[in-house]
Parts: C-alpha cells; sequence; structure tokens
C-alpha cells in the first residue's frame, strides 16, 4: 500500500453492566462484531466517560450499584447533548411492566437475560440502522403547519409547542415522515418502540389518543392522524 497505513473509524458502543463477566462477554462479542467497544461498572465512571466521548450506541443495565438504569435513561434523555443517543436496555427484569417503563422512559429496545450474542448483535445493527446510527439529519418535517425539528426534538404549530414524552414524538415524527401511506399498529410497534408487544397493540392507540388531544390543544386539529380502520394510522393522503 505505498507505506501508507489504512484508518478505520469504528462505531463505539457503550456497555454499561455491574456483572464483570456478562461486561466482558458483551464487549468482547461487540469488538468481534467490528464495534470499539467501552464497558463500565456504573454510572459515575460512564458519566465521566461520556463528558470526553459520544457513543454510537449504550447498552445499559437497570440494576446498578449507585444510580439504576431507569434513573440514567432519564438523565440521558432531558441532557440536549445525549438525548438523540439510541439505547438498549439489557436486564433480568422480564415483565412486561418493566419492559414499558424502559421503553416509555425512552429506550429504543428492550432485552432479556439471558440472551444470545447473535440476537443482541442483530438487535443492535436494527437500532443503528433505524436511527441512522446515532446521528440526526439537522433537518425539519412541515406539514400543514405542523413543524418537526428532529434536532430539538421539538413539535411546533404556528409557534405553540407540543409538550409531547419522547415515544409521542417518535410516534408523531414517523407518521410524519411516513405522510400519505397507511402504517399498521405492529408496523409503529416495531419502528418506534424497537420490539413487538406479542399482540398487544392497544398502546399505540393510547398514543395516538394522546397526540390528537396534544394537537387540538394547540389549534392544530386532531384530524391530522387519520384511523385507518382495523389496519392503523395515517398522516396526509
Amino acid at each position: 500500500m505505498n507505506g501508507r497505513k489504512a484508518f478505520f473509524v469504528l462505531t463505539t458502543i457503550y456497555c454499561v453492566e455491574d456483572d464483570h463477566g456478562i461486561r466482558e462477554l458483551v464487549t468482547c462479542a461487540l469488538q468481534s462484531g467490528g464495534y470499539g467497544a467501552e464497558g463500565f461498572s456504573d454510572a459515575r465512571t460512564f458519566f465521566d466517560r461520556l463528558t470526553v466521548q459520544k457513543p454510537a450506541l449504550i447498552l445499559l443495565d437497570i440494576m446498578l450499584p449507585d444510580l439504576d438504569g431507569i434513573g440514567i435513561l432519564k438523565r440521558l434523555r432531558t441532557d440536549d447533548a445525549t438525548r438523540t443517543i439510541p439505547v438498549i436496555m439489557l436486564s433480568a427484569k422480564s415483565t412486561e411492566i418493566d419492559k414499558v417503563t424502559g421503553l416509555e422512559n425512552g429506550a429504543d429496545d428492550y432485552i432479556t437475560k439471558p440472551f444470545g450474542i447473535m440476537e443482541l448483535l442483530s438487535r443492535i445493527k436494527a437500532v443503528l440502522r433505524r436511527t441512522g446510527d446515532g446521528k440526526n439529519t439537522s433537518k425539519q418535517l412541515i406539514i400543514q403547519g405542523l413543524v418537526i425539528d428532529q434536532d430539538k426534538r421539538t413539535a411546533t404549530y404556528q409557534g405553540q409547542e407540543l409538550v409531547l414524552t419522547y415515544k409521542e414524538f417518535e410516534l408523531l415524527t414517523y407518521l410524519v415522515r411516513n405522510r400519505n401511506t397507511a402504517v399498521s399498529r405492529d408496523r409503529l410497534l416495531e419502528e418506534v418502540w424497537g420490539f413487538q408487544y406479542e399482540g398487544e397493540t392497544r398502546t399505540v392507540d393510547a398514543h395516538i389518543k394522546t397526540i390528537r388531544q396534544k394537537l387540538d390543544a394547540v389549534g392544530c386539529g386532531s384530524e391530522l392522524i387519520r384511523t385507518v380502520r382495523g389496519y392503523g394510522y395515517k398522516i396526509g393522503g
């Protein structure tokens, strides 16, 4: 190569896990999969490192010795510097309410222990693909006066802001991105929540109802989101 060295920038993933064996297993698997990987046993060391370098994705355990994983997730999602970093929860807590709690607080996926390494790598690829490798596109989406700023994660109508939860924003943004297309409830669960609810789709309907109320409150109108009976929802068309 004419004496020149080739340099490759790896996609770096952080793993916050207090179990040394699991942390080592995950970081080794990530490195074998072609990722850069760093492991942390507690919230303090993780946040210290985060001030130096932001990762493309975070794998986050719930039960940690200092601040638990849900507390870390909430802190990440309320900080402008970290709110868009994709997060996958890795936890032994496997009830539906545990999963819903993680996802409603902004997790992009939730994997229960024990898990297979091939499944983990596959889910990581899916989340990175869905979120654009953790990089924002610095563009706005505009439809019928509603302005969605994907960088600032805000939605406004004639200067009035819709105060949306993390998942409400993701759901509304996904529908606007796919305007004029009917999207099924199952597809919304897969794309917005990052996993398939085993047939439970009422959570989509509940979120749509709340978004419609907030659209009405700022004068945009709930009819912006149309119901496709027996299938799902669409915006436009």
